[in-house]
Formats: structure tokens, C-alpha cells, sequence
């Protein structure tokens, strides 16, 4: 079976958790971190979320003025149906390796993501990752999946 092969459509940082993120242009994912300059970033199990660009277009033709980072994503990927990887599932993003270990997550408040858009599609739709290997990531690089 030919491996599994994405790419990076964005990524998104911000300075505080729960609020909407903006794009950059790359950004360093950092070993046991998470991306450089990202509220989320430390060590624990959620350090990088990642959001299927599919799923994000299909919101934004409900609300337009929804795109990438809109969702609190740090990195949108297109050609992997993400939140059917198994946790423990092994990631080559540009020049990082990530580990999912969360699909999804509970949301206890309805946060500013929710009210700008009517909906926050992350905690249904949404993996998250720890960086297992540094690397920069930036649009464009391919994300494969090495190990289900």
C-alpha cells in the first residue's frame, strides 16, 4: 500500500489559547514544544493542532469570512482524512516528526472561535500532536504518514 501523503496548506500561530489564529509564513516546530511563538506551545500532550483544509473550506462556504487559523489550527492539511489516524500515529511535517495523541477535543466554553464563526468545527474534526523531532514547517511541505 503506497504511504499516505498530504500537504501543508498554512501555518498559524497566536499569543493567547482560544482566540483565532493568524498565518505565517513558516514556523520552527520545536521537540517537545510545539511551534515557536504559539500560546499552545509547551510541554504537554496538545503542543500542535492540525485541521483538514477540506473541513475548513467547507465552513467557509457556510461563513466566508472564515479561513485558515479561524479555528485555533496551527497547521492546515489537505489529502489526509486526519481525524481517522490513530492516536499514536507517526507524522513527517516538513522537517518535523510529530505523534498524534488526542483526535478531537472537549469544549467546555463556547470560546471567541465559536462566536465568530457558529460553529468550531476543531473539536470534532481536529487531531493534535507532540513534536517528537524540530524542524521548520512552512505551506507547501509534505506531510506524510509514517506509522498507523
Amino acid at each position: 500500500m503506497p504511504p499516505i501523503e498530504g500537504k501543508v496548506t498554512a501555518v498559524c500561530i497566536s499569543e493567547k489559547k482560544g482566540t483565532v489564529k493568524e498565518r505565517v509564513r513558516e514556523a520552527l516546530l520545536k521537540t517537545d514544544f510545539g511551534l515557536e511563538g504559539d500560546a499552545h506551545g509547551g510541554s504537554w500532550h496538545r503542543q500542535v493542532s492540525l485541521l483538514a483544509q477540506e473541513d475548513i473550506d467547507m465552513m467557509a462556504q457556510k461563513l466566508p469570512t472564515v479561513g485558515n487559523g479561524s479555528f485555533g489550527e496551527n497547521i492546515g492539511v489537505c489529502g489526509i482524512d486526519l481525524p481517522s489516524l490513530p492516536v499514536g500515529t507517526k507524522l513527517e511535517v516538513g522537517e518535523a516528526l510529530l505523534e498524534v495523541t488526542q483526535i478531537g477535543k472537549e469544549c467546555h466554553t463556547r470560546c471567541q472561535i465559536y462566536h465568530a464563526t457558529g460553529d468550531c468545527i476543531m473539536p470534532r474534526r481536529g487531531i493534535f500532536c507532540r513534536v517528537l523531532r524540530s524542524g521548520l514547517v512552512r505551506e507547501g511541505d509534505p506531510v506524510r504518514v509514517l506509522e498507523a
